[in-house]
């Protein structure tokens, strides 16, 4: 039975945040004493169970296959047939294994948004408590059904989506919805029409947590039409983007593929035609061709040069779940990222008292109990400041939280916002636990959403009774006739308090005010009309999460870099905005709000995206047209996140990127990469090394084309010129798997080049081979034919036997790939220097084990029995190393005269 349009009609047609109870019972016939088993029974068949639904999924016998679908993996498995035909099965088996582990890695790989799916339904609740024909009984979560009666408490995920209708102080954690770090605190009241996700307080949505309190509710949506329901749906229609890097060298295999196949047909019919070589000689020359051009080690050095980036990067805190994104992070052009957590502390803190007589700037971040306060730069001496004792002292007695220090750690047991005023206290130089002795509470009236705000009863040990209240300034200020300055207590200015509290909440932050009211010795109990007049007011504070200092210098170096940092969030415009200037993500006030984006066109995203930097209020659906907006405009995205509502654009995003501790499984399992310590600079570290991996993997194939290059130019010069193959395919071979692999593998331990996050990203949009490495691989292919095939002319014109003369050509295309190796560790500067030559350990350990290898090539009877080598004297290889060192000055003049360094990469 097909449900869904059913229910996604009722959903378009009722804005439920904004009708009140009784319209919530009139349209879904229910009432407060619940549905009945029949009603029950007709909508579980009408609306399905409460669960989210199965993706459709792949076999994995398609999912292996089809990790074989690519063109490169075509070229290699010609390879492997070519070099089969050849009767070197070792080589080819070689050649299949680096196949069958690159499926194999991407088999495992796949399935990424499967899991984050499973992670979503797996965040569901199990149980529910409803009434149903006029009783409380406990239910399977999945047999909720819309109109259904159901209650929540402290501990409790919500089962569905509710409309509450009754509750006491009920606060919820809807964080991995709206992205906000405060628990949102409920009520019962419609709300506008047009309010946000985070603002539709009179809700309560599935999957969220009660932090605090009790509720009940009337089910409005379960299953895929609850919120949790339509990112799951979201998440499944996601479709993943290729890496920049796969597109390119798909891109660069086609191109490979072809160019090897015409040149080697073109010189089998030339040797045929115009030369009269034998045809079955020509195929075989065609093959020796092949097997020079086709880079078969190339797949395998980027898989090890991508390996070692992760490993590099964990010890940065950012691990890597797809191998990939490695690279794809060194070309993010756009960092989206989410707030709390991220690019602030996720620690509430009080940076601003204000009283009657003087405002103070408190220092110190965090749950950390030691600070300064200053007015006006000058540090007060608190011992002067009566209002400010009284208000710190406030502060600590009409709290419900507790600090505590683990190890070296400071942490807070209950409310963020109660932790930072029990900060406060600590920072004054109170000692939490014996003012709170010596001033016990007798009574309170705890917080509720209905009167905003808390209120404590204390005495002291002789009798002196005083009570302090906490809450929103609206509701203490009526309450306040008076106002404490200094050891006097004067009449309210309403108008002063009220345009402080203005300025406070202009810079993003949260606004308590706290108040005092003497109380006789006899009175031990707190009734409303204790407060409801006659109080003394302390002063306001200004609460903020404050900024990472780490990511305040982290956004500065992605903009030295060329990237844009834009912060997409769930918070308010104002807080958002206010921190994204405190940390120079924008020096502009402008942002656009989830309401304000609904009511766009894509176009007029699209052109938004590029000059607005704030993003407040941003739903799922939000985050995802954002990222797909700043893709459509050739932006390569990294995106941050922490809860489900951000799994849709982790997924979209080019590297998704999820917080390790405080991150939802959900947005871990959409990830390319998740932050072990949850910190925005992390990502800037993970970008470096990602530049670094591409760095290494251009000098890879930069070193590796001109030497495969070099070998087919070999082989096509000597059939251009009527002569005998200076090398055999079979030499080529061990050339290619053996030397010129283990060579280009050192390069992919090259370290960060200086000024690397000093340049733009690279142009992603550009093919893998730039003007500079074409013309970079002719030179040196040139150089190399020239070195190696010229020696062989001339051993030959001397008599020397093609045995001989054979030998002495391989071993000089291995020498030139030595020094080549020496220039290849910088592309564009000069590697004379001591850190140029010596700087890489990797290199010189790769020089000593390539030339181990070609003293058992050339020497060992073995590997004569199958090369075809002979022993060489002292003086051939003296012309080889003339013909190395030569070859590498001429490589080093290259760089000097035609490129500046940094320009041409």
């Amino acid at each position: 039975m097909d449900t869904s349009s059913g229910r996604q009609a009722d959903r378009v047609e009722t804005q439920w945040h904004a009708c009140d109870s009784e319209q919530i019972h009139q349209i879904l016939e229910t009432s407060p004493q619940g549905l009945t088993s029949e009603q029950v029974s007709e909508r579980q068949q009408k609306y399905g169970a409460n669960r989210l639904p199965a993706p459709p999924r792949r076999s994995r016998l398609m999912r292996l296959l089809a990790q074989f679908n690519n063109v490169l993996i075509y070229v290699l498995i010609i390879a492997a047939l070519v070099t089969a035909a050849l009767g070197h099965q070792v080589d080819s088996g070689v050649i299949v294994a680096v196949v069958l582990i690159n499926a194999l890695v991407g088999f495992f790989q796949e399935g990424k948004a499967e899991k984050a799916i499973d992670a979503v339904r797996n965040m569901l609740s199990q149980q529910a408590v409803v009434t149903r024909n006029g009783h409380r009984q406990q239910v399977s979560a999945e047999e909720l059904v819309p109109g259904d009666i159901v209650f929540i408490q402290t501990g409790d995920r919500v089962p569905a989506d509710l409309h509450l209708h009754k509750l006491k102080e009920l606060s919820i954690d809807e964080a991995l919805l709206t992205g906000e770090s405060i628990p949102v605190i409920k009520q019962t009241e419609p709300v506008a029409a047009e309010a946000d996700l985070g603002d539709r307080t009179n809700l309560a949505f599935s999957g969220t947590l009660v932090r605090v309190g009790q509720g009940t509710g009337t089910v409005i949506a379960t299953g895929a039409d609850t919120e949790i329901g339509r990112i799951s749906t979201l998440l499944a229609e996601v479709t993943t983007l290729a890496t920049p890097l796969t597109r390119q060298l798909d891109s660069f295999a086609r191109w490979l593929t072809g160019s090897i196949l015409l040149i080697a047909t073109a010189t089998m019919m030339f040797g045929y035609w115009v030369r009269e070589y034998a045809l079955g000689d020509m195929f075989l020359a065609a093959v020796g061709l092949a097997v020079a051009a086709i880079p078969e080690g190339l797949p395998a050095i980027i898989t090890i040069a991508l390996a070692i980036g992760v490993q590099r990067m964990a010890k940065r805190h950012a691990i890597i779940r797809r191998l990939p994104a490695v690279e794809t992070l060194g070309s993010v052009s756009v960092i989206c990222s989410d707030k709390t957590g991220t690019l602030t502390r996720n620690e509430m803190t009080v940076t601003t008292v204000v009283m009657a007589r003087c405002n103070a700037d408190i220092s110190g971040v965090g749950y950390n109990p030691h600070g300064t306060f200053t007015c006006h730069h000058q540090d007060l001496n608190l011992h002067n400041q009566i209002e400010l004792q009284q208000l710190c002292r406030a502060s600590v007695l009409c709290n419900e939280a507790q600090l505590i220090q683990k190890e070296d750690e400071w942490l807070i047991e209950g409310d963020p916002t109660e932790g930072a005023l029990l900060v406060l206290g600590a920072k004054s130089g109170i000692i939490l636990r014996e003012l709170q002795q010596q001033m016990p509470r007798d009574d309170l009236i705890p917080f509720e959403s209905e009167h905003r705000f808390m209120a404590t009863l204390h005495h002291d040990h002789e009798g002196n009774g005083v009570v302090y209240v906490k809450g929103a300034i609206e509701a203490i200020l009526p309450r306040c006739h008076w106002q404490l300055e200094g050891e006097n207590t004067n009449p309210l200015d309403e108008a002063f308090w009220i345009s402080q509290q203005e300025q406070i909440a202009s810079q993003g932050k949260r606004t308590l005010a706290l108040a005092m009211r003497h109380i006789p010795d006899e009175h031990r109990t707190l009734h409303f009309d204790d407060i409801n007049s006659s109080l003394i007011l302390l002063g306001v504070v200004g609460i903020i999460d404050p900024p990472r200092d780490e990511a305040i210098e982290a956004v500065k170096k992605c903009h030295r870099a060329g990237i844009n940092v834009k912060m997409i969030t769930g918070d308010h415009v104002i807080t958002a905005t206010a921190i994204a200037m405190q940390m120079g993500i924008t020096q502009s006030p402008r942002a656009l709000t989830g309401h304000q984006i609904e009511l766009m066109t894509d176009s007029q995203l699209d052109d938004a995206v590029e000059d607005i930097d704030v993003f407040a209020r941003a739903s799922p659906e939000h985050k995802l047209r954002i990222v797909e907006c700043l893709q459509a405009r050739q932006h390569v995205v990294a995106m941050t996140g922490d809860g489900v509502n951000d799994a849709p654009s982790l997924k979209r995003a080019d590297v998704g990127t999820a917080m390790g501790v405080k991150g939802t499984e959900a947005a871990k399992e959409a990830s390319e990469m998740v932050l072990a310590d949850d910190n925005f600079a992390s990502i800037t570290y993970a970008i470096e090394e990602g530049r670094t991996v591409f760095d290494n993997i251009a000098k890879s194939i930069l070193f590796i084309l001109p030497t495969n290059g070099g070998e087919a130019l070999t082989v096509l010069a000597a059939i251009a010129l009527g002569t005998m193959l200076p090398v055999t395919p079979a030499q080529i071979l061990w050339v290619n798997m053996i030397t010129a692999v283990t060579l280009a593998l050192a390069l992919t331990f090259e370290p960060t080049e200086p000024g690397v996050m000093q340049r733009p990203p690279r142009n992603t949009r550009r093919a893998i081979l730039s003007p500079f490495m074409v013309w970079r691989i002719v030179f040196v292919s040139l150089l190399m034919v020239s070195g190696a095939f010229g020696l062989f002319l001339w051993e030959r014109s001397n008599g020397t036997d093609i045995d001989t003369a054979r030998t002495i050509a391989v071993n000089t295309l291995v020498v030139l790939e030595v020094f080549y190796l020496l220039n290849s560790r910088f592309l564009t500067r000069s590697v004379l220097n001591r850190d140029g030559i010596l700087g890489n350990h990797y290199a010189l350990y790769a020089i000593a084990l390539v030339m181990l290898f070609q003293l058992l090539f050339t020497y060992l009877p073995i590997m004569q029995l199958f090369f075809h080598t002979t022993p060489i004297n002292a003086m051939a290889w003296g012309k080889i190393l003339l013909i190395g060192l030569l070859f590498f000055l001429a490589v080093e003049l290259e760089k000097k005269l035609i490129h500046r360094p940094h320009v041409d990469q």
